[in-house]
Order: C-alpha cells, then sequence, then structure tokens
C-alpha cells in the first residue's frame, strides 16, 4: 500500500497515512464538483467514500462532468463515479446511493466529514442542518460563470450567512468547476490528515474585468 501511496507517505509519514484508511467521508452530489471531487479524493487513501446522488448523466453534463462520456446518459451518476474511484484505487471503499441527501441523512451512516458538491441553496441548508445536529464539519463549494467559494464550515453556520432560495446557476466554465472541487479537496485531505485548516473562512475566487484571478476572504460569525 506505501508504494502505491509514495508521494503521500513523503508529505506525512507512514502511521498518517493508514490512519486515512480509517476515515469515512460522504460527498452530496456527483455531477461537476462531485466528478472532480471523486478523482481528486478517490485515490488518496480514504478508506470509504460514500457518494449521494439521485441525477441521470445527460449530454450537457459531459463537458464539465469529468467523470463522464458520451455513452454515459442515462446512467446514475453516483454509481459511475464511485466505479471509477474504486476501478483506480484497490485501498478505498466507494459507496454509491442513488438517492438525494434526504434519504441518504435518513440511513443514519456516520461520517468524518461532509463535502457539498451540489448546486441548490436550500439543500445546501439542509446538510447543514444535518451537520450540526450530528457535530460533523462540512465543506461548501460552488461554482458559477467564472467564479467559484469555498467554505470549511465548523462553528459557523451556513444558514445564517446565505439567504436561501431556489435560484437556477447561471452558465459554467469547466475550468472553475475542476478548479474550486480541487480547493475543496485539499481542505478535506489536510483535516482528514490532521494538517491544520482554517475553518469558517469564506474564500471567493473570480476573474476581474482584466482577467486577473483574485481572492476574497471572509471570517463568518460562530
Amino acid at each position: 500500500m506505501m508504494h502505491y501511496f509514495h508521494r503521500q507517505v513523503k508529505l506525512w509519514g507512514e502511521d498518517v497515512q493508514r490512519s486515512l484508511q480509517d476515515k469515512r467521508i460522504a460527498i452530496i452530489g456527483s455531477g461537476g464538483l462531485g466528478s472532480s471531487l471523486a478523482f481528486a479524493l478517490g485515490a488518496t487513501g480514504i478508506g470509504e467514500i460514500h457518494i449521494v446522488d439521485f441525477d441521470e448523466v445527460s449530454v450537457h453534463n459531459i463537458h464539465r462532468q469529468i467523470a463522464f462520456k458520451t455513452g454515459d446518459e442515462g446512467k446514475n451518476k453516483a454509481v459511475i463515479n464511485a466505479g471509477i474511484i474504486e476501478e483506480r484505487c484497490p485501498y478505498v471503499k466507494a459507496v454509491a446511493h442513488e438517492c438525494d441527501f434526504a434519504e441518504f441523512a435518513n440511513k443514519g451512516i456516520e461520517v468524518d466529514l461532509i463535502i457539498d458538491a451540489t448546486d441548490n441553496l436550500p439543500v445546501r441548508g439542509t446538510i447543514n442542518e444535518y451537520a450540526k445536529i450530528k457535530q460533523t464539519p462540512w465543506i461548501y463549494g460552488s461554482v458559477e460563470a467564472f467564479h467559484g467559494q469555498v467554505c470549511f464550515f465548523d462553528k459557523a453556520s451556513f444558514n445564517d450567512v446565505f439567504k436561501i432560495t431556489l435560484k437556477e446557476p447561471a452558465g459554467i466554465a469547466a475550468p472553475i468547476v475542476m478548479h474550486i472541487a480541487s480547493l475543496q479537496a485539499n481542505l478535506a485531505l489536510r483535516y482528514l490528515a490532521g494538517q491544520p485548516v482554517k475553518k469558517d473562512f469564506l474564500y471567493y475566487l473570480f476573474f476581474n474585468d482584466e482577467g486577473e484571478l483574485m481572492t476574497q476572504k471572509f471570517g463568518l460569525p460562530s
């Protein structure tokens, strides 16, 4: 196993790498962010990854959802992502849940971390409420056009920071999806490996009118 994770072991040693085998996470959503998260975290050695999505692949998903290819239309997104993870890494158990978050929450599966990969504000509010009840941290991510947001929620509450409304997402550039998912994955892996993580800070990334990548961060009330 250590040969497979050679470059990570050089970061934090064999004991930390082995400890990842005892970690469980849930990725809620298996589309754009969820696909990229599956690739970014699926071969890190996290012992068990639960992937939740009721939706099926459509042709308009494929350009920004890197797990899917033409011919996957009509297949469940969570099932495809779980299969990819287990094909790439023999040391990770990937479990697909073909359901929405509410149904997954009712299953009572205990995890160390929840990662939001949805595109729905009300569902994120529900994830937040569930995480508070379970006292489980969760990582929020969202993308739209050429910008995105990331936050590791611990003491702060999503519902106190965001106005929960139904909102149709605007157009999305595929690279920003992968970028935001990568930031989420880095926060997740650092946390699970016992590395320092800045919690309850909202990071907002965007390109200004001159095409410069800007990053702003905001401390959230706990």
